[in-house]
């Protein structure tokens, strides 16, 4: 992911912000005692995941699909596949695999959320193939696309189907920098059970706005490829424990990496971590990348 890559993340601060101040309420309305924790790469094609593979290996989504319980399927941005291709997808993953997949290019970017209910219909008439491997479907707007539009996102989101779970990502600084269209923003999310998906890149920390919407956490990692990338993981399970103490129902964590190479290492280090901080019991992927 290019989105907040810099050059050199040495001087930036990475810590965490307040969470804001409904966040905390948020998850208490309806406080879960149990986590469904599912933590993955960004893509799953061998030519990213250097290393990552074990020689001769012949599908990557199988093997990926066995070591991790869950992808961002970013290629579903680029083009919307055909039922029968998430068919396929659901059944060669195991039973307990989830699939984030992000809505179209055609939605977000090219019209905007303006007149797309036919692109959004055939999107979901072909995801729903993944059934109960559908995790969470992820809208992610244009870093130009601003509030004057506030509108259309008011149409999208009371018009989204319920039984499908959603999580949207705004880009542009005014969304949050301005109060008022924030909180008008993070009501109209609460209102419609739209998780507010949190982003953390190294050259933009003005849009970690540390409000949940919902019971979900879906945040998307952007590591630096810096040895900063480790510690800053080790903040965010801090954070989720207090998550955790406080309701937390469902974490997605996906790791981006500006070489993707390591994303398989950080996720790793990132699922040991949740696993004896927060009691959750994911597997531990292996690494291939010794036996090369």
């Amino acid at each position: 992911m290019k989105f907040g890559s810099v050059d050199d993340a040495g001087g930036i601060d990475f810590t965490l912000p307040l969470d804001h101040p409904d966040t905390i309420k948020t998850l208490q309305k309806n406080p879960s005692y149990v986590i469904n924790a599912f933590v993955g790469c960004a893509k799953w094609n061998k030519a990213d995941l250097k290393g990552f593979y074990p020689r001769g290996t012949k599908d990557a989504l199988e093997y990926y699909s066995r070591q991790f319980n869950s992808i961002e399927l970013n290629a579903s941005f680029y083009r919307i596949f055909p039922p029968e291709q998430f068919a396929k997808w659901y059944d060669k993953t195991p039973d307990n695999f989830k699939f984030f997949p992000k809505m179209n290019q055609e939605v977000s970017h090219w019209k905007r959320l303006n007149d797309i209910n036919p692109v959004v219909d055939n999107y979901l008439n072909s995801a729903i193939n993944l059934k109960e491997k559908l995790g969470c479907v992820f809208l992610q707007m244009h870093s130009n696309f601003a509030p004057k539009d506030f509108d259309r996102v008011v149409n999208f989101a009371e018009s989204w189907p319920r039984e499908v779970p959603l999580a949207v990502e705004f880009r542009h600084t005014n969304w949050y920098n301005d109060k008022a269209i924030a909180e008008d923003l993070y009501q109209l999310l609460e209102e419609n059970n739209i998780s507010n998906i949190i982003v953390d890149s190294a050259g933009r920390r003005d849009i970690m706005h540390m409000r949940l919407t919902n019971s979900r956490a879906f945040i998307r990692y952007v590591g630096a490829n810096h040895k900063s990338d480790y510690t800053r993981l080790d903040d965010w399970i801090e954070r989720l424990k207090i998550w955790k103490d406080n309701g937390i129902k469902d974490i997605n964590f996906f790791i981006h990496q500006n070489i993707e190479k390591e994303s398989p290492l950080l996720s790793t280090y990132f699922i040991k971590q949740l696993n004896a901080e927060l009691g959750t019991d994911l597997k531990v992927p292996h690494n291939d990348s010794d036996s090369q």
